[in-house]
């Protein structure tokens, strides 16, 4: 019992360091792993050393991947293939659904791009779209968001499920987190529109709503200032031949061997190890930049992506040293057998993850701590098979949306952009991220059904 009410008050100091004291995570974590290892008890000759395994262990796994992944998402973001990207939803769509359009648009740009950069971008698109289609900006703006925030949890190269998939020994797994995720996160994109079309007939009822006009004629603009935008094949290639290789190299590897054990299952092999996938995705990110400053402009996109994945790097390596020491504590087999007995399984994970994030607003942060947390009791708890380790990952991400309210920058960036008032957000964005949350962790519980 001394054992889970130091767990307990460890999950405190994270909350309240990182919500109350506004420390960075990243240090926040750091501290945190400290003091569990002194409260636990471990000898103090091997705790900077467990810390600093666990920390470069999980880097020298998924460190690389991350980084790639950040970059490739920066070119997408700067050089205009996101709207590209959304140009060619529309056109295949039209405008027959517009919340579905927007659904869509952010589901497919939130695998490459942070959903608040994502909505960003495509803020004066959705603007445009409603003004055009004479449908309600509170509901296109749901529509985005939520379709944004589905893939952003589930779905690799994101860093959070790639951290969360490292921290629980998927690294070389990534293909099957991806297409478990790719529908997972359909599942939650769809609880996200049907929400979102609840509001159909409501108007943004927050400061400069009257702004929104001038917002859908800048539309145009803000696509002309890219100049000459990317082809949909050069805009979708980066992000979707490096998932395409990852999968396809993880069908290679199944004790079947479909492909053989040959050259071609060698190449297919070495093709999807995300590593290499990524910098496959990477080298094709190249066509996206305008020849005549292209090198230039490639180094440029590099060093602001290196400087977004840094964080991203602490805080998933600060995550794993956690890991670590709750790995080397008895912690993990008593709350595993404890957890067992109550019967709770995959619902675990997901209160975990979803108290973490609904406490300090960063989903990043509850997927990195919850997956650490959890490893080590998943054997007990009935998901210890590889593919109870997938569905683990999917029932943290469901957690780690749920909720995205004040204390979360994706809800003011919604907010703001959409020009809602802080109540009218609180009814539309906060419980659709709620309504996703419990939906989806419903269907990852059918999932665990059938398939453990």
């Amino acid at each position: 019992m001394n054992l889970v009410l130091i767990l307990l008050g460890v999950i405190i100091f994270i909350v309240i360091a990182t919500s109350k004291l506004k420390l960075h995570p990243f240090l926040t974590l750091l501290l945190a792993t400290f003091i569990a290892a002194l409260c636990f008890g471990l000898p103090l000759k091997d705790i900077a050393k467990t810390i600093g395994t666990g920390f470069g262990g999980i880097l020298g796994y998924i460190g690389l991947v991350i980084v790639l992944g950040t970059i490739i998402g920066t070119i997408l973001e700067k050089s205009g293939a996101a709207i590209t990207m959304a140009d060619s939803v529309i056109k295949l769509l039209g405008n027959r659904f517009p919340t579905l359009t927007m659904s869509i648009i952010g589901y497919m740009v939130s695998i490459p791009v942070f959903c608040d950069s994502g909505f960003v971008i495509l803020n004066s698109l959705k603007q445009s779209m409603a003004s055009r289609m004479k449908v309600s900006s509170v509901a296109m703006s749901v529509a985005l968001a939520t379709g944004l925030y589905a893939t952003h949890t589930f779905v690799p190269p994101t860093p959070g499920p790639i951290a969360a998939a490292g921290n629980l020994g998927l690294e070389d797994s990534l293909g099957l987190v991806i297409g478990v995720g790719l529908v997972v996160a359909v599942v939650a994109a769809l609880a996200g529109l049907l929400w979102a079309n609840r509001f159909m007939k409501d108007e943004p009822e927050g400061e400069g709503a009257e702004e929104l006009v001038h917002q859908a004629e800048e539309f145009e603009k803000v696509k002309a200032a890219y100049g000459k935008l990317p082809s949909a094949l050069a805009s979708f290639a980066p992000i979707f031949v490096p998932i395409l290789l990852i999968c396809i190299g993880s069908i290679a590897a199944f004790p079947s061997k479909p492909f053989g054990t040959g050259n071609v299952f060698a190449l297919l092999h070495f093709l999807g190890q995300p590593l290499n996938a990524l910098m496959i995705g990477l080298l094709l990110s190249l066509l996206l930049l305008k020849p005549e400053n292209r090198m230039k402009e490639f180094s440029q996109r590099i060093s602001e992506g290196l400087t977004s994945a840094a964080p991203i790097l602490l805080i998933t390596g600060a995550g794993g040293a956690f890991g670590a020491v709750i790995k080397a504590t008895p912690i993990g087999d008593y709350l595993g057998t404890t957890l067992s007995a109550l019967g709770i399984g995959i619902f675990m994970p997901f209160i975990v993850a979803a108290a973490l994030k609904s406490a300090q607003g960063s989903s990043t942060v509850a997927l990195v701590t919850t997956s650490a947390m959890v490893a080590p009791m998943l054997e007990s708890i009935g998901l210890g098979s590889q593919m109870g380790h997938v569905l683990t990952v999917m029932a943290i991400g469901a957690g780690a949306m749920t909720v995205s309210h004040a204390n979360d920058s994706f809800f003011w960036v919604v907010t703001q952009f959409s020009r809602m008032s802080v109540s009218q957000a609180y009814k539309a964005q906060t419980m659709a991220t709620l309504v996703q949350g419990i939906v989806t962790i419903i269907f990852v519980w059918l999932l665990s059904l059938v398939l453990l």
